[in-house]
């Protein structure tokens, strides 16, 4: 557990949590946009595909537009732009979890 109380799991592309049985067990992800392999943005896509409705929080160093909309209308909780302040994160993660709730 973190110091935000959240338990995490971190892995090493998109590929890796795909092929893992995460997605039964998790709230919500935080993804870069930029992975290596897949883009989150792919993720998304994919995860979708299969009908997995996690939540999403993508992230970016990378200033364009284009992106941040496609991320958007991914239909994600949020896209911050690195850096971001840890509460920025925190607040985003308490959302997701908070919709998530909600649909259940």
């Amino acid at each position: 557990m973190n110091a935000s109380g959240y338990d995490t799991e971190v892995f090493s592309s998109g590929e890796a949590f795909l092929d893992g049985v995460a997605a039964s067990k998790a709230t919500c992800l935080v993804l870069d946009i930029h992975l290596g392999g897949i883009s989150g943005i792919e993720l998304r896509r994919r995860l979708s595909k299969l009908g997995c409705k996690l939540a999403i929080i993508f992230m970016t160093a990378v200033d364009d537009e284009a992106i941040h909309l496609e991320a958007m209308e991914s239909g994600c909780v949020a896209c911050l732009r690195k850096p971001f302040a840890a509460r920025t994160l925190v607040d985003a993660i308490g959302i997701a979890t908070s919709e998530r709730a909600n649909r259940m």
